[in-house]
């Protein structure tokens, strides 16, 4: 009988195992009587399918009942106990009868179950539920009874519609995997002679059977080591205890099935699994060493520009493409051929293995001569790459050097002749760069005779190393006629550096000289205290016009190279109309000036001298001294000197200038006067030496 043939009676509660014990560790059997009548025939049906879930042992121990009589009437509990003696009258040990508090006294009078016991064939003792505890343990009583012992009657009926449904599926199961497994072992004979069908398959999925098998073994596990824990809705039952092995074997034995029905159906894919291999490796084969070696031989070129290159290229992308898709295929039969030989039979290794070497060689000889084409396209590509870059960096050196150089400065020639070189470098680097390119270019084209798809390669090969020489060479004989304009080009340059740097030294030389005249003017205006130092103040003059006159010399010199480097480049020098100009008429004012203060200084040279020659008492010599003729002189020194002090430097052009400031010329010729006084002074003692006597 299953549970779920009566769940709707099992769903009542007329009976239950709650999994307690009484002292004799026999189950406790309780049966819930309530207001209603209780439908005999249903709780008949309810008591034999409880008491054909324990095992025969457990069943030896006998049972305790405990009819619940507080909601029913007296009657009922007499008919359920009577029906105890049909139902379960060896298993039942004691009947536990528990009544109202006062209600059957009168009638329990008449009836006595201990009188009858001999013909019920089990003990009848009625008891309140206060005092059920003298015959069974509180913790094997239900909380109904006072005890503690919790169960919840649908959580234990859902558990057993579970373990009844795992058993016949199970039990099912087993029996279609054996009628599957012993029927491929008797077709394995024959299947080399005929086809034999076994394609039978379970009608349950083994899985999910063995996955509800493994979760109610869990779940009895489960309550079996936690059964006393408080969350727990009810204890484990002999029931449970008994299913756990039930459960355990039948797992095993579908465990060993499913195995050899897996093993079944993996030898039967592998077979059909091999064929299709087969027919598969033979289409990638017969298309590789067909359209696809077809497709490869109509390609050979290399282009002769980076447009042509990148349209070979692109068309080799498709032909890549196209292959491809058959390579994605090989890797998926070389995946399957590796596992088929892990897994597969003495008799398959050789047909496998020879179908894996077959593949591979033929994929990996295409797959290499693929590589090899697109290597040689992007060497091609990138030579033609290179040299369009080394066509245009010649394009605009040529370009600069047909250009006239109209420079502003030095610095802009030498900025234009740095961007030459650096240039020309570029070009240099560019032209290595395409030899490397084009000598790597044609050794690939070299090794391609080693294979030619199937061909000969000579006259295709001779086209593409021509092409790839005459590049090299065009570029070479451009770039030997670019050096040779740059060398021109360079000497011209650094020819206007020359110009440059001369016309900018010669017009410091102006400045200098310049410089030197001001000089002269402010600051070389005393005349001295004495002849002595007026003598070195003339000598320091000297040496100050031979640096003026080297300054000059150094100007012309550097206007004299001027003009011979403007005929060498056939062009007009600035110098001509400007600086020579202006260094000649600086020079010829230095002249003048210089003159006027040499012509000052050998006044004053005069004026001291002689001066100073009256001014020493000389008494061995008095007519010298008496002369009026030195005194006169000295007088007209020292007045022309005077008068020319107050006089302008005149140059040239017309042009005037004082030396020094009024005040320093007025200091000097302060200096003069007191001298020319002291003279004065001298001629009066000579004339009148009894004044002089008479005034001491």
């Amino acid at each position: 009988m299953e549970a779920s043939v009566i769940l709707p009676i099992l769903k009542k509660k007329l009976a239950f195992l709650s999994g307690g014990k009484d002292r004799r560790s026999g189950l406790i059997l309780t049966i819930p009587l309530c207001l209603e009548q209780t439908n005999t025939d249903e709780l008949s049906v309810t008591l034999d399918y409880l008491l054909s879930i324990p095992s025969e042992k457990c069943k030896a121990r006998g049972f305790t009942v405990i009819v619940d009589g507080r909601k029913s009437q007296w009657n009922v509990v007499k008919t359920v106990v009577l029906m105890l003696q049909n139902v379960v009258p060896a298993e039942v040990s004691l009947v536990c009868v528990v009544k109202p508090d006062e209600f059957w006294d009168k009638k329990v009078t008449h009836f006595c179950f201990w009188k009858e016991k001999d013909r019920l064939g089990f003990e009848v003792i009625l008891v309140s539920a206060n005092k059920l505890t003298r015959y069974i343990e509180p913790c094997q009583l239900t909380e109904d009874f006072g005890g503690s012992l919790t169960y919840d009657h649908m959580d234990w009926l859902n558990k057993r519609l579970v373990f009844e449904k795992f058993t016949k599926e199970s039990t099912s199961l087993l029996d279609e995997l054996a009628l599957i497994n012993n029927g491929s072992e008797k077709g394995n004979q024959q299947e080399k002679e005929r086809s034999v069908d076994l394609n039978f398959l379970p009608s349950v999925d083994p899985e999910t059977v063995l996955q509800t098998g493994h979760e109610l073994l869990s779940e009895l596990q489960q309550r079996r080591f936690n059964g006393s824990d408080g969350g727990v809705s009810w204890s484990p039952m002999d029931d449970e205890l008994l299913a756990q092995p039930q459960v355990m074997k039948l797992l095993d034995s579908l465990r060993e099935q499913y195995t050899r029905y897996q093993e079944v159906c993996r030898q039967r894919s592998k077979r059909t699994q091999l064929e299709e291999i087969q027919q598969k490796v033979m289409q990638v084969v017969n298309w590789l060493e067909g359209p696809g070696s077809e497709q490869l031989r109509a390609q050979w070129g290399i282009g002769d520009s980076i447009r042509a290159s990148q349209a070979l290229q692109q068309k080799h992308e498709e032909i890549e493409s196209q292959h491809s898709e058959w390579f994605a295929v090989y890797v998926e039969l070389n995946q399957q051929i590796a596992a088929l030989l892990n897994a597969g039979d003495e008799e398959d290794l050789v047909e496998l293995k020879s179908l894996q070497q077959q593949l591979s060689d033929v994929c990996y000889r295409q797959a290499s001569q693929l590589e090899f084409r697109q290597n040689l396209l992007q060497a091609a590509l990138e030579f033609h790459g290179v040299a369009q870059d080394l066509s245009q960096q010649l394009d605009g050196l040529l370009g600069m050097l047909c250009v006239d150089v109209a420079p502003a400065d030095g610095a802009s020639i030498q900025q234009t002749l740095k961007l030459l070189e650096e240039k020309l470098k570029s070009v240099d680097v560019g032209l290595q760069g395409l030899r490397e390119k084009g000598q790597g270019l044609l050794d690939q084209i070299s090794n391609q005779a080693s294979w030619a798809y199937g061909k000969d390669v000579t006259i295709e090969n001779k086209e593409n190393v021509d092409h790839i020489q005459g590049v090299m060479e065009d570029m070479q004989l451009r770039k030997q006629r670019c050096e040779d304009m740059v060398d021109v080009r360079r000497l011209k340059m650094l020819q206007m550096v020359q110009l440059f740097k001369c016309e900018e030294d010669a017009a410091q030389a102006v400045e200098w000289l310049s410089e030197l005249l001001d000089a002269l003017l402010k600051t070389h205006i005393r005349l001295g205290d004495d002849a002595q130092e007026t003598k070195v103040l003339l000598e320091k003059h000297r040496k100050f016009v031979d640096v003026a006159q080297s300054t000059y010399d150094y100007g012309r010199q550097l206007l004299q190279a001027t003009v011979v480097l403007c005929q060498s480049l056939r062009c007009t020098s600035r110098s001509s109309g400007d600086t020579l100009p202006r260094l000649n008429r600086v020079w010829k004012q230095f002249t003048v000036a210089s003159e006027e203060r040499v012509h000052r200084l050998e006044m004053a040279i005069a004026f001291h001298s002689n001066a100073e020659k009256i001014l020493q008492d000389c008494p061995e010599e008095p007519e010298a001294i008496n002369d009026e003729e030195q005194f006169d002189e000295i007088e007209a020194v020292g007045k022309s000197l005077l008068d020319r002090l107050t006089v302008p430097v005149v140059y040239p052009d017309g042009t005037e200038q004082y030396f020094g400031s009024p005040s320093d010329m007025a200091s000097t010729a302060e200096h003069i006067r007191d001298r020319m006084k002291l003279v004065s002074l001298k001629r009066q003692q000579l004339r009148h030496p009894d004044m002089v006597t008479t005034e001491s």
